[in-house]
């Protein structure tokens, strides 16, 4: 690329110079056929290249009518802007090379030095007892250097054995000792920056995957950091025929025999009855692009994020920082649950790097790859390869977000109702991750600003109250996902469900010492997903309006009365927060229990949660105060598509879905609910049979009166 034949005329040099033919005013006519041929320089004016070069940060890559507007605005031709932006790029790939390379040569230097320092140290070895010069004893002193030497090619090839076994994914075993273990060997080349552990097998391949508990080696850690972003950029790039359209057109997904035939770095060994699921889509995001960057490297900002899809993160280690404070070249060992809100799928448990990189001037880029497993044949039941986003920043505090995600996962475990949402990319793909951040992302803006989106129930409402109210509804969400994954609090199984029977409930309990923000006593929590042959938003508007509550809610005995409406949004009606009121009495100040309610929706799913809350606390945190000790027990709903094919039900003869189960349409809607009920106050108490049967009642006349509303048999 840039690299321009002299017979088109052109050629750029660093970006600000054109090598073209003369002009017929600068020709001799005694030369003139001999200098019709030769060429010349042309340097761009500086503010040529200043219109360039702001013309290249907003996109690199101009199609032809851009460049043609372009030139004539700079009375340049299209060749001229094609070489200059083809140059520009080859620039800026060349400078990143060299920065990764800076990096490389400065991780190699030390090796170099420690390398030396351990040689020097067994040229003269010092007697632990009286610290004078040691005696070899009766070895030979050739024979102690081809000892030194033997242990310096083992150490190199179990080295070679690591990186093979990564990037090659098979398992390549170092060849067997035809001397034997000698007690000078053994203390030469077993340090961490020889890739090998203390206490480990040496005839072992560590390979990609190698456990949290054992001491690992930095520079392989940055090593597959700096590989899985390069990864990540290339995929970013591509398009066809590596990347195709989906059938919906809302994203791509990724070519899997022509990845495996472009890449090998990251790919490794696949587990048994694992799938892969690769896709990308693009967005505009209400953030700028520091405080996604921020968001994403918190391991605590990033599990409240992206609620519904993170269930619990942490950061294991900090592998490299930038000690400017700058988030460019962080590299972080973090693990984390990836969950969809249903008790027929399991959770994701991931073990991962993820690597920040200031990629350009105002882009920045962030990359995920899993390191699991502490044996070369211990396989998780999920993985990712090189997985992550690409923030551009735009004006007005916009960005724009490239989000490829690529992962491996057992599909054993998966019931065959989620399968196709799964293959969609509305599971735990790309277009779920992206359509969250856009929707959580528009919450904030509107939340924190000082001004609103008015509205005649929340007028009286101040700004602090606001975000006071939103923070509860936050928490309670996300409360109501660890109840229907059962993966934050500690829960005790007391029914499984059928497997036979997917509209079985799952059913927990809990003994709850009533910490901050939460009830004391005895919780149990029922859980259940059932198949509707509704659409997804007509089944969201039925479940969250206040008028209709009473057809499902056995529990509410009179219509509910709205008394604060809350936007969470700037154009959609559909994410909102409420509070609700007997109709018996609208005095908010009595003492007696009202209704909050938060619902959620977006391009992968909706979310309903709703919990009792006391008056008098409901009017602390109206009021701004700390919303942090109210007691929530919430319960809820959780809204997909089915993604089914046409017939409305997947292929059971099978056991999986049918080959047109992966498009995003479906004719119905996968419904999930969560319960929990207080079955007593004290958190000694014992669970009673009469409590399952009152409880599994509940949620069985729920799932019938839904049904009943829409005429399912």
């Amino acid at each position: 690329m840039g690299r321009i034949s002299r017979e088109e005329g052109y050629e750029s040099r660093s970006g600000s110079e054109n090598f073209e033919g003369a002009s017929g005013e600068d020709q001799d006519p005694a030369t003139d056929k001999k200098s019709s041929k030769r060429k010349k320089y042309h340097r761009h004016t500086p503010y040529q290249i200043q219109e360039l070069e702001s013309a290249f940060k907003d996109n690199p890559h101009l199609e032809e009518k851009a460049r043609l507007e372009l030139g004539r605005r700079l009375n340049l031709e299209s060749k001229q802007v094609k070489f200059w932006f083809q140059n520009k790029r080859t620039q800026m790939k060349a400078q990143l090379e060299r920065h990764e390379n800076a990096i490389l040569k400065q991780e190699n230097d030390k090796l170099r030095i420690e390398n030396i320092a351990m040689k020097e140290a067994m040229n003269s070895p010092i007697c632990n007892q009286c610290g004078g010069q040691a005696m070899l004893g009766d070895v030979h002193v050739e024979e102690h250097h081809l000892r030194i030497e033997n242990a310096r090619l083992r150490d190199e090839l179990n080295r070679i054995c690591v990186l093979a076994n990564k990037f090659l994914g098979k398992p390549f075993l170092p060849l067997t000792n035809p001397i034997g273990d000698s007690g000078l060997e053994l203390a030469v080349g077993r340090s961490n920056f020889g890739g090998m552990t203390p206490g480990v097998d040496a005839s072992m391949p560590l390979g990609l995957d190698f456990g949290l508990e054992a001491s690992y080696d930095k520079s392989m850690l940055m090593e597959l950091g700096f590989t899985a972003m390069n990864e990540l950029l290339k995929l970013a790039e591509a398009g066809e025929p590596l990347w195709f359209r989906s059938l919906d057109g809302n994203g791509e997904a990724l070519n899997l025999e022509e990845y495996e035939r472009s890449f090998h770095c990251c790919i490794g060994m696949r587990g048994p009855n694992f799938i892969t699921e690769a896709t990308r889509t693009t967005g505009t995001v209400m953030f700028n692009c520091m405080a996604i960057v921020e968001t994403l490297m918190d391991a605590d900002r990033w599990a409240e994020m992206f609620t519904g899809i993170v269930g619990r993160a942490s950061t294991v280690d900090v592998i490299s920082s930038n000690s400017s404070g700058s988030r460019n070249g962080s590299l972080q060992l973090m693990q984390a649950e990836l969950q969809i809100l249903s008790p027929l799928v399991p959770l994701h448990n991931v073990k991962f790097l993820r690597f920040c990189k200031h990629h350009a001037e105002g882009v920045w880029a962030i990359v995920d790859v899993s390191v699991d497993g502490s044996h070369p044949h211990e396989f998780q039941s999920c993985r990712m390869l090189p997985s992550g986003c690409i923030v551009q920043d735009l004006l007005n505090g916009y960005s724009k977000v490239i989000w490829i995600q690529h992962m491996e996962y057992d599909e054993s475990g998966v019931h065959n109702f989620f399968r196709a949402l799964i293959r969609s990319g509305l599971g735990l793909g790309a277009q779920r991750w992206l359509a969250t951040l856009q929707r959580q992302c528009e919450c904030l803006d509107v939340i924190m600003s000082s001004s609103s989106i008015p509205t005649p129930e929340s007028s009286a409402i101040s700004p602090s109250g606001r975000r006071s109210i939103a923070s509860l509804a936050q928490r309670m969400t996300r409360s109501f996902c660890a109840v229907v994954c059962a993966n934050i609090y500690k829960w005790d199984a007391i029914q499984t469900g059928s497997g036979d029977d997917p509209a079985a409930a799952r059913l927990n309990m809990r003994h709850s010492a009533g910490e901050p923000g939460d009830s004391p006593g005895v919780v149990l929590s029922a859980t259940k997903t059932i198949w509707l042959p509704i659409a997804r938003p007509h089944l969201f508007d039925f479940l969250r309006n206040e008028e209709t509550r009473s057809q499902w809610d056995a529990l509410s005995n009179h219509t509910l009365q709205q008394i604060i409406h809350i936007p969470k949004g700037r154009n959609d009606s559909s994410n909102l927060i409420s509070l609700y009121c007997n109709t018996a009495s609208a005095n908010v100040s009595q003492n007696r229990t009202l209704i909050l309610q938060e619902s959620c929706s977006d391009a992968s799913g909706s979310i309903i949660t709703y919990t009792s809350v006391g008056a008098q606390e409901m009017t602390v945190v109206m009021n701004g105060g700390d919303s942090s000790s109210v007691a929530l027990l919430p319960s809820g709903f959780s809204i997909v598509s089915d993604c089914f094919d046409n017939s409305g039900w997947p292929d059971q003869s099978k056991g999986t879905l049918s080959d047109r189960g992966g498009n995003n349409g479906g004719t119905g809607s996968l419904l999930t609910i969560g319960v929990q009920m207080l079955v007593s106050s004290s958190p000694g108490a014992k669970l009673t049979m009469e409590s399952v049967q009152t409880v599994n009642t509940l949620i069985s006349r729920m799932v019938l009166d839904i049904k009943a509303a829409f005429h399912c048999n």
